[in-house]
C-alpha cells in the first residue's frame, strides 16, 4: 500500500567531548527528520551533548528517543559484549533514565526507545533478552514506542506483550533475501539519488531490491538514515525532496490516518 506519511529517523548526539561521529552535522540534519534517536552515554553521548541534542530536537519539533548501546565507547557500540541478561537490561535502563532526565529538564516527552548497533542486533535474535527488555520498557513507560525491524525477535515479543512498535526500513543499508541487514564496517559514500529512489520504492511499492538481485516485500512505519553514514546530510536532503515530490508527508504521528 502506498504511504501518504512516513517517519524519518536518525541517530543524533553521537559524540563524546570534542569528538563527533560522522560528518558532525546534527544541527543541519535535525530540522529534516521527525524522530531523533539520542545517544545516551554508553556507545556515544555525554551529558552536555545530550542536553544540547534534546534542546535542538525540541526547537524543531522532533520526537526524541533513547538510543542505548553496549558499554563500548571505544568500539562505538558495534562490538557485542557478553554479559548476563540482567546486566544488559540494567545498562539499558540506566541510559533511558539519563535521556529521560534531560527530556524533563526541557519539558518534552520521550517518544521512543531504539537500541543501538550491536545491542540492537543482539536483541533482534534473542527472544529471552528481548522479553526482558520489553518488560523493562513497559515498567518504565508503557506509552513508549519501540523501534525495531519487522523480522526481529524484538518485534515479535513486543507485539505479544502489547508494546507499541515502529518498524524500520534502512535507507542507507542493503538487505539480503532473508530480510536481514547486510552490515559493512566501511560503508563509503552512497549515491544520494539512489538512496532516495530506494526509499521511494519502499514507500510506494513496499519492496526493496536485495543484494541477491531479488525483490523483497517489506513493511515499516519509519525510515532510518544514519547520521554517521558518509554524506548523511545529502542523503537525507535527497530523500526529503523525493518524498515531498510524491506527496508523502514526513511525520512522527504513527497512528493510521
Amino acid at each position: 500500500m502506498r504511504k501518504i506519511q512516513i517517519d524519518l529517523n536518525s541517530d543524533m548526539g553521537e559524540g563524546f567531548g570534542i569528538w563527533r561521529a560522522g560528518d558532525g552535522v546534527d544541527d543541519q540534519i535535525m530540522p529534516l527528520i521527525s524522530s531523533a534517536n539520542i545517544a545516551a552515554g554508553f556507545h556515544a553521548g555525554d551529558p552536555s551533548i545530550m542536553n544540547h541534542t534534546v534542546a535542538m530536537a525540541k526547537q524543531h519539533g522532533v520526537g526524541i528517543g533513547a538510543h542505548p548501546g553496549y558499554r563500548d565507547l571505544v568500539g562505538f557500540g558495534r562490538r557485542r559484549i557478553h554479559a548476563a541478561d540482567a546486566e544488559l537490561i540494567n545498562d539499558i535502563v540506566y541510559q533511558m533514565g539519563a535521556l529521560s532526565a534531560f527530556a524533563r529538564l526541557h519539558d518534552v516527552p520521550v517518544q521512543h526507545v531504539k537500541p543501538h548497533g550491536a545491542l540492537y542486533m543482539t536483541l533482534a535474535s534473542d527472544e529471552n533478552l528481548s522479553a526482558r527488555f520489553v518488560e523493562a520498557v513497559q515498567q518504565l513507560n508503557p506509552e513508549l514506542y519501540l523501534f525495531c525491524m519487522d523480522i526481529s525477535a524484538t518485534y515479535r515479543v513486543a507485539q505479544q506483550a502489547g508494546l507499541k512498535t515502529v518498524r524500520e526500513f534502512y535507507g542507507d543499508r542493503h538487505y539480503d533475501n532473508s530480510g536481514s541487514i547486510v552490515f559493512t564496517r566501511n560503508i563509503g559514500m552512497l549515491d544520494a539519488q539512489a538512496v532516495a529512489d530506494k526509499v521511494l520504492e519502499a514507500c510506494i511499492n513496499g519492496r526493496v531490491k536485495t543484494v541477491e538481485g531479488d525483490w523483497l516485500d517489506i513493511e515499516f512505519e519509519s525510515v532510518c538514515i544514519h547520521s554517521d553514514t558518509p554524506g548523511a546530510l545529502g542523503l537525507i536532503e535527497a530523500t526529503r525532496c523525493a518524498l515531498a515530490a510524491e506527496g508523502i508527508t514526513v511525520t512522527n504521528r504513527f497512528e493510521p490516518v
